[in-house]
């Protein structure tokens, strides 16, 4: 076979074979497939979609590229959490802790920055000395002393999406459900884990803009899950504005520790007690979802949570006493406001465009070698339906270097739609659920 053949007949709206898909992830993997031949494929792909043989054949070559984990001496069961991510979308940081405090095991192999959304790792590394690259024999430790871990993908696992990730990320080839498919399930299947919770986000800050294409990336992932023998549930939840009233990594680190505190901005306090508590309910924890929200809230309320995530930094080589004094975070040297051209209610928000808005000020990658700046970030005033006077501030800018100020600040108020009044209806934060 040759890469230029396949990249050929999917140009040309072909369905691969299994063996055509194992052949080029493979080569990819060995370095025998160039980074361009491979863009060109993902392109490809991108523009003519994928049949359901070839989403299966891709998942199972990116899952066997690499080791599948043994955890099968850590008693228990074993859960995590994937969300596909949004602006603000900061829940790893709060369920990890709850979950683990809670019995359960959480093994969570996470990505960076995607696109125009964040990622888990980059925010666990604006903690000082926090370290996501253990190798797979310190992750079973850790996960063994504290029951959470939390740490990028090694060179064992999954190696083939993590250099497609990059990839993908630098070539605008994200928003396609068979290569978002195949990335997540590719990584959390090789977990070793019992049951999966997804969180797949839909509006205007999500990659599946519509619930409709939301729904069916959901029925995907948890058909794949199903067919490997997982316990899998799917949440559509709302991403028509940002999570929480933070996006950044040092700030949403903070507004996480105010959850684990037991206080933080009540959409990210619901997300993340739904999201624990079917967790806790497919790892045969409680025997309800409801019975999972009382004991995630009860975790929450001892101090349990707070007190785990610290053990989970300290473990990882991070100083854990960013948790009672977030100040030793990464912090900005300015700020600006961004206000209102005109008095009115927020009637929507293209969150997408304040997700980019980040990344121009150095808070996101636009090749895949960028490095991110930490101490970057936004803080939301004003949400959907709420009142806003002339001149009244929307957003604040938290940033370090002025280069692009002036663009970011045109961005977030461009992204801003005042009416005269309020909508009237009000979109529930979990749409859907699937699976279960």
């Amino acid at each position: 076979m040759r890469a230029l053949d396949l990249i050929r007949k999917k140009r040309d709206s072909a369905e691969l074979s299994s063996e055509e898909i194992h052949f080029l992830i493979s080569g990819y993997t060995r370095a025998e497939i160039p980074d361009y031949q491979m863009a060109a494929w993902l392109m490809a792909t991108w523009i003519r979609g994928m049949g359901r043989a070839e989403r299966a054949a891709l998942t199972e070559a990116m899952l066997h590229s690499g080791q599948i984990l043994d955890l099968s001496s850590i008693p228990g069961r074993k859960v995590d959490k994937h969300s596909t991510g949004g602006v603000g979308d900061k829940t790893s940081l709060i369920l990890a802790p709850i979950v683990a405090a809670g019995g359960l095991t959480v093994p969570m192999i996470s990505g960076r920055g995607l696109g125009h959304t964040g990622g888990t790792l980059d925010k666990l590394e604006c903690i000082p000395g926090f370290n996501v690259n253990l190798n797979l024999e310190e992750f079973i430790r850790v996960l063994r002393e504290c029951g959470m871990g939390l740490i990028g993908q090694t060179t064992e696992i999954a190696p083939a999406d993590k250099k497609i990730y990059a990839l993908r990320d630098a070539t605008s080839t994200v928003e396609n459900i068979g290569l978002i498919c195949a990335s997540i399930m590719s990584k959390k299947l090789a977990e070793g884990i019992d049951a999966l919770v997804l969180d797949v986000k839909t509006g205007s800050g999500a990659f599946m803009k519509s619930e409709e294409d939301s729904v069916r990336l959901a029925e995907v992932m948890v058909e794949t899950g199903e067919r490997m023998g997982k316990k899998m549930v799917a949440l559509i939840t709302d991403m028509n504005q940002p999570l929480g009233r933070m996006a950044g990594h040092a700030n949403e680190v903070i507004e996480c520790i105010d959850v684990l505190n037991g206080g933080g901005p009540a959409d990210l306090r619901e997300l993340s007690l739904e999201l624990s508590a079917w967790m806790f309910y497919l790892g045969e924890r409680t025997k309800s979802v409801d019975e999972g929200r009382k004991l995630s809230a009860e975790i929450i309320a001892t101090g349990k949570a707070r007190e785990k995530f610290k053990q989970g930094i300290r473990l990882q080589g991070g100083d854990e006493r960013v948790v009672e004094n977030p100040a030793l975070l990464p912090k900005a040297t300015s700020h600006v406001d961004v206000t209102s051209s005109a008095a009115g209610f927020i009637t929507a928000i293209d969150c997408e465009a304040l997700g980019k808005a980040l990344a121009t000020l150095g808070g996101g990658r636009e090749k895949k070698e960028d490095s991110i700046d930490h101490a970057v970030g936004l803080e939301f005033h004003k949400r959907i339906g709420d009142r806003v006077e002339k001149e009244g501030s929307l957003a604040t800018i938290h940033y370090n270097s002025g280069t692009k100020l002036a663009e970011a600040k045109a961005r977030i108020a461009g992204s801003y739609q005042i009416g005269e009044a309020a909508p009237r209806e009000k979109l529930p934060l979990i749409r859907r659920i699937l699976g279960a």
